[in-house]
């Protein structure tokens, strides 16, 4: 059958996956922080009762992420999703922050707004076990392959276009990251390949920019005022930094995964974007070629979710200690400066000034991005 190697499961797939993992540490972990105080049979009764990737969001999911919100952060705050049409399917394009919470916070709003949620990409190399393949399937993710050979990841992505088409045909809506992996540094930008990996499924006699029309591309931004996971990004950011690949350790991304949904967050905010047409009908009538015209594009998605972004007193306080001033002390109390001073020392510790002013960058960059907006736009 047609992408059966990185398609979700099917609604009549999803209890008996469900319920042949019943009892993996994994399942009955969640089962048990969505719902304290519960027995095995409690959750066995549960998950019998599951038979759609909407039930198990809305009845399993969604009550462990309630918690999640209560316990790791202050708010949970959103604005654009008001804007958009309900009965219409989206393809999202969004920054990428943490592993799960990115997809899973926003998949929280529109089943709250009763709103079409997302099935999201996921790379392979994040479910190497059954239980985490089966995890993803009932989750809604699909998969995205890592580490193929050229010609082998040329097909794959061609499928991986083909299979996104699908799901917008039919009225699923989509979510996938402005690049690949998670942004470490705090500057989101958007790679012209994953534009290129969209319009692949594009049939020759369709002009490109009709095709990413019909798309229905919508810009998002998350931000957290504080990332549970920012020290853990450091040796990837060094790495980066002296030109060498970085290596990822063992366990490392399920320690960032757990990290990230159970490490303090404070203010969290998603921006919904409008649907961008307009733009595409701008580099159609310039009749603009392609290759121009999809650089251009993931630029304006670039900019539209970096002036999208809610900037915290974190964001504020980093820009002013890595610039050795106080020109956004209005948006910051002392204590918070305290706050956030007292977590980077215990975050470094005695690192050296290099780490130190990257791990400011982290923070600080999401300001320098709409201040340089702010001077182009002058």
């Amino acid at each position: 059958m047609k992408y059966e190697s990185i398609r979700p499961y099917h609604d009549n797939e999803v209890n008996q996956a469900l319920l042949r993992n019943a009892k993996h540490p994994m399942m009955l972990a969640l089962l048990d922080y969505a719902f304290p105080e519960k027995n095995e049979a409690y959750y066995l009764e549960k998950l019998q009762n599951v038979h759609s990737t909407y039930s198990f969001h809305k009845d399993i999911v969604y009550p462990a992420l309630k918690r999640v919100l209560k316990e790791t952060t202050e708010s949970l705050t959103t604005r654009g999703f008001k804007d958009l049409d309900k009965d219409k399917p989206y393809l999202y394009i969004s920054n990428h922050r943490d592993i799960v919470l990115d997809t899973s916070l926003t998949n929280l709003i529109l089943l709250e707004k009763d709103m079409q949620m997302m099935a999201s990409a996921i790379g392979d190399n994040l479910v190497g076990t059954d239980f985490l393949m089966d995890f993803a399937k009932i989750n809604r993710n699909f998969l995205v392959s890592r580490s193929l050979p050229p010609r082998e990841m040329l097909e794959k992505s061609k499928e991986l276009s083909e299979f996104i088409r699908h799901l917008l045909d039919r009225k699923h809506s989509v979510w996938v990251a402005q690049r690949e992996g998670r942004t470490k540094d705090g500057n989101d930008t958007t790679h012209p390949g994953v534009i290129k990996m969209l319009a692949m499924a594009r049939p020759k006699t369709v002009n490109v920019y009709d095709y990413l029309i019909d798309l229905n591309i919508v810009p998002v931004t998350i931000s957290y005022e504080y990332d549970p996971t920012d020290y853990m990004k450091m040796p990837a950011i060094l790495a980066a930094l002296n030109g060498k690949k970085y290596t990822k350790t063992k366990n490392e991304d399920f320690n960032n995964i757990m990290k990230g949904v159970l490490g303090y967050k404070k203010n969290v905010h998603i921006t919904c974007g409008q649907p961008l047409k307009d733009y595409l009908m701008e580099l159609k009538k310039a009749d603009v070629p392609a290759n121009k015209g999809i650089r251009a594009f993931a630029q304006k998605i670039t900019n539209c979710i970096q002036q999208q972004y809610k900037l915290h007193p974190t964001n504020y306080i980093a820009y002013d200690m890595y610039k050795g001033n106080t020109a956004f002390s209005e948006n910051y109390t002392s204590e918070e400066y305290k706050n956030f001073e007292i977590r980077m020392e215990k975050s470094l510790g005695g690192a050296d000034e290099i780490l130190r002013t990257n791990f400011l960058l982290m923070y600080a960059n999401p300001v320098i991005n709409i201040l340089n907006k702010r001077t182009d736009n002058a």
